[in-house]
């Protein structure tokens, strides 16, 4: 496809890319694509619909949207996803963070005092986004997140450096394999909770995501099993354990966190009312 060899406005490169694309965010995606290309906001797009990229522009957000169309990732063609209100750095390393997730955060923030010095842990990072949020909104706690690739760990770090948030420190290690003797007031986990054998899988922007972070065993439980019996062991009496899982999954991780001793135990659903984060008392 060739259509660029005219010169066109940002109107007109809007217009076409909408057109092209499939997905359910086409506009939106043309948008943040468009301004990636070209290294503005996208109110610079609003602002001025009637200008004319230079051909470099608009050669290079033509290989953006074939590599849109194709599949790939929004967050991975322009290296970073907001989360809560937060500019990260993704990779293919890492997990893109998503909307939901937001809401183990909040249901984190609330047992935790804003003068609060106390012990957190994030269990499997990623890029850093839960474990970040929280050490940006609580200062005063110090964060130990974990995740078993290298790759994540690097990127999670310089997310942090880029934040200027000191508060925390990154370990490589499975789970609870790096906490060594340390015990915590709170501990959080978004791990992988799909079906190995989930459709999903193979469709969309999932197909790009490292599939160790999103598939666990014939029922997606076979890591939240884990980090439940695996905390225990690290948390202080009266500590809490907090894990995002799948929105079909609330009996079952509230009745694997009832078993394992926790007590307390609620479910939470996250803003579209599905079933989102489960939370223990130790």
């Amino acid at each position: 496809m060739n259509r660029t060899a005219e010169p066109a406005s940002i109107r007109q490169l809007l217009e076409q890319a909408t057109g092209l694309l499939t997905t359910d965010s086409a506009q939106l995606d043309a948008e943040v694509l468009l301004a990636h290309a070209l290294g503005k906001t996208r109110s610079h797009l609003r602002a001025w619909p009637e200008k004319f990229p230079s051909a470099e522009q608009q050669q290079y957000f033509q290989k953006l949207l074939q590599a849109r169309i194709g599949g790939e990732p929004v967050a991975y063609l322009t290296g970073q996803r907001e989360f809560w209100s937060l500019p990260l750095a993704v990779t293919p390393a890492t997990l893109i963070p998503r909307p939901e997730t937001e809401t183990l955060v909040a249901r984190a923030l609330e047992r935790i005092p804003a003068d609060s010095r106390v012990q957190i842990a994030d269990l499997g990072t990623g890029s850093g986004a839960i474990a970040l949020a929280i050490a940006r909104e609580r200062p005063r706690a110090q964060v130990v997140a974990t995740d078993i690739s290298a790759a994540a760990i690097d990127t999670a770090t310089a997310n942090a450096r880029q934040l200027g948030i000191g508060n925390i420190e990154f370990r490589c290690g499975n789970w609870c394999a790096t906490l060594n003797r340390q015990l915590f007031d709170l501990i959080v986990s978004n791990p992988p909770y799909i079906s190995n054998t989930d459709p999903h899988l193979q469709q969309g922007d999932v197909r790009f995501e490292p599939r160790t972070a999103l598939a666990a065993g014939p029922q997606g439980m076979d890591e939240l099993v884990k980090i439940a019996h695996c905390t225990r062991q690290h948390l202080h009496n009266d500590g809490w354990l907090m894990m995002e899982h799948g929105y079909d999954q609330a009996d079952q991780v509230t009745q694997l966190l009832t078993t394992c001793g926790f007590r307390h135990v609620t479910d939470h659903p996250d803003d579209a009312g599905l079933g989102r984060v489960v939370i223990g008392q130790c």
